[in-house]
């Protein structure tokens, strides 16, 4: 076994342990932060497969901005523990067959079978001059420019989605309302003029 081997059969388990704990913790920002683990052990792995700014980019937006953005959802949203604890245990079964479901289906795609090093040999190592993101681009901006846009439009919806989400009102917080802030006048609303007699 090479070093290379080694090293990725090690990233690759600590990638499945991070990805297994996010799913099975209760604490959501327990989730969230073996979820970090995941994302730098995943830019590793493209480090090895000479993705240099795929791994750079999934450690400065994913880990930088959108993880962070995750951990403020998660605060806002008020998630109640006991309850997520109930949930988990009466739907284990329903998702453990769905997990199986799943992993036998990602087997049958990408087992030896379909996508080994018979059916796609390794790639010949690129010169130090080889700009990966230069490709990319111009891979994604041609071939993939459609499912580029489509992508784009559903993470426009998620964002409105989660607006949405912590939008909501709550009765014991306070509000203002603007369109009665500038309707208000300043000698019926504001000011209350009140007479009274002089006295001695």
């Amino acid at each position: 076994m090479t070093f290379e081997l080694l090293v990725f059969y090690v990233f690759a388990a600590i990638l499945v342990f991070a990805a297994t704990m996010v799913i099975t913790r209760r604490n959501p920002v327990h989730s969230a932060l073996f979820l970090v683990l995941a994302f730098f052990t995943s830019a590793g792995i493209w480090l090895m497969a000479e993705a240099e700014f795929l791994a750079i980019v999934l450690v400065l937006v994913y880990v930088g901005a959108v993880m962070v953005l995750f951990l403020f959802v998660v605060m806002m949203l008020d998630i109640e523990v006991a309850a997520l604890k109930a949930g988990f245990i009466r739907y284990l079964p329903v998702g453990l067959l769905i997990a199986l479901l799943m992993a036998f289906e990602i087997f049958l795609v990408v087992g030896p079978a379909n996508f080994g090093l018979e059916q796609f040999p390794a790639p010949a190592p690129h010169p130090a001059d080889y700009n990966n993101t230069a490709e990319l681009g111009r891979v994604l901006y041609t071939v993939y420019m459609y499912p580029f846009e489509v992508a784009a439009v559903i993470l426009l919806v998620g964002i409105i989605a989660a607006i949405g989400l912590t939008l909501r009102k709550r009765p014991q917080t306070k509000y203002q309302n603007p369109s009665l802030q500038v309707r208000v006048k300043k000698g019926t609303d504001r000011i209350r003029v009140v007479k009274m007699e002089a006295e001695d």
